[in-house]
């Protein structure tokens, strides 16, 4: 008898690739004690700055982000006259976010390299399930404030910009300026890395930090790729290991688009 057959007597029994993932998960340690295909905790809390038309605070285990939607009738000048609207985003962190200070980039002069880079992947990820034809000639300034920072806060920042997105839209819908909300559909964001040769889901910053292999992955819930990131820190990845971390991906986002969705349960997406 196969290991994937059932005994009668016994009941079934795992498959060798069932059972090298549950020893894999039980055998590797993770400072916060989840496997190593669990998400952290997540709680997304709705319209939490009451002065913004969307917002949200979302908190991936300990990294927690504002996440806020304005809309303005206007577009920038590029966009002027094409009766299309625009999704701009801006990200930044607290300097106690960290466990250091962190001094303030307009203190500097200037943005960071690294905070330029990620709010327009969080504006790129939302424009790509918006239907700007529809939004009208409108901007949707999103604003992602990291207030404490354990690691993925642009994920979590992508996460939780699409809710305070979509609850932005639903109040033009109520209040008769949209006819229906203008997504096409969720778009959510997880991590996924390698660490000390193991695949991890949704990395905190003690293993961010020491990880081999570090790759952010926006997807839809229709499983479509919005965008990949990935970095060898210390040790390439063959195909294999590509494909595995890419299947944790698409299980821990499809986990975050339900919380998004017990949020949004107004939202109908036309397509």
């Amino acid at each position: 008898m196969s290991l994937s057959q059932t005994d009668p007597a016994a009941g079934s029994i795992p498959s060798i690739a069932e059972s090298h993932h549950l020893q894999s998960s039980l055998m590797f340690y993770r400072s916060d004690n989840r496997t190593i295909d669990q998400l952290r905790p997540v709680v997304i809390t709705p319209d939490f700055i009451t002065t913004a038309e969307g917002s949200v605070l979302i908190e991936v285990g300990n990294t927690r982000v504002i996440c806020t939607a304005s809309i303005e009738e206007t577009v920038p000048q590029f966009m002027r006259n094409s009766g299309k609207g625009w999704i701009s985003s801006e990200y930044a962190m607290l300097p106690r976010a960290t466990l250091t200070r962190t001094p303030r980039e307009v203190a500097k002069g200037r943005q960071s390299g690294r905070t330029h880079e990620i709010q327009r992947l969080i504006g790129r990820s939302l424009r790509t399930v918006t239907d700007l034809a529809r939004l009208g000639e409108r901007t949707i300034w999103i604003d992602c404030d990291v207030i404490q920072a354990d690691g993925g806060t642009r994920t979590a920042s992508i996460t939780g910009a699409f809710v305070a997105l979509g609850l932005a839209l639903e109040k033009l819908v109520d209040a008769g300026t949209l006819t229906s909300v203008p997504l096409r559909d969720f778009v959510a964001a997880v991590s996924v890395g390698m660490v000390d040769g193991e695949i991890l889901l949704d990395l905190c910053y003690e293993e961010d930090s020491r990880a081999d292999v570090d790759m952010n992955f926006v997807m839809t819930a229709g499983h479509k790729m919005v965008e990949v990131q990935a970095t060898a820190e210390r040790q390439a990845f063959d195909e294999a290991q590509f494909a595995k971390m890419m299947a944790f991906a698409r299980q821990g986002v499809q986990s975050l688009i339900a919380k998004q969705q017990g949020v949004l349960s107004r939202l109908t997406l036309r397509q």
